[in-house]
């Protein structure tokens, strides 16, 4: 399986009053972080940024591709679209992020490309809760999403039940992550300050 990334940047960052992507993280920024983690585990050239029109990004490598949203403003599922549009076409399928979350721990997108098996769709669950921005998606359901955005169709939900995903318990992740760091994203200001303490920045 040829495997790529992509990290969602073009959200509106309400609750923060900031844009995530250019947050300070110790030496770097925020999404200068993302891409450094998840080349660990993707090649960069199969590694996509999709970002809002006219979105101001800082400096990125030059093998990373960065894509604009093709539906502003609608949501995840625009994002997603935009990014699995961008990766290159040898690619199967793709770990996909958030650029807020700092603490990601690449063993954990390494284990979902593992655990994908051959769904469609490998997405973590807590209790009730999904992290759809912590899964892994095959290149496969671009033309499903793209259905469901027409359809004015934008909840993520839609799409895990129209293709076979598989819902990964995240206690089967705790061994690569045993705190699940991964899933704690920073929406805002006292999380984006806790996660500084914990790396002492």
């Amino acid at each position: 399986m040829t495997t790529g990334g992509i990290i969602l940047c073009g959200g509106k960052s309400t609750r923060m009053g900031r844009d995530k992507a250019t947050l300070p993280f110790g030496p770097e920024l925020m999404l200068e972080r993302i891409v450094r983690l998840l080349s660990e585990v993707v090649t960069p050239s199969r590694l996509v940024v999709a970002a809002a029109p006219g979105q101001s990004l800082p400096p990125l490598p030059p093998p990373l591709i960065v894509s604009r949203d093709e539906h502003p403003e609608r949501g995840p599922l625009a994002g997603i679209v935009a990014g699995l549009a961008a990766l290159p076409a040898d690619v199967d399928a793709a770990y996909i992020t958030s650029c807020d979350v700092p603490l990601l721990v690449p063993a954990f997108a390494a284990r979902m490309f593992e655990l994908l098996g051959d769904h469609d769709i490998a997405v973590p669950i807590e209790t009730d809760q999904l992290h759809p921005l912590a899964a892994v998606y095959r290149t496969s359901v671009l033309a499903h999403a793209r259905r469901l955005i027409a359809a004015n169709q934008l909840r993520l939900r839609s799409l895990f039940d129209e293709v076979n995903t598989r819902f990964v318990p995240v206690d089967e992740l705790r061994p690569v992550d045993p705190d699940l760091k991964t899933l704690l994203n920073l929406n805002r200001d006292e999380d984006y300050q806790a996660a500084l303490r914990h790396i002492g920045a």
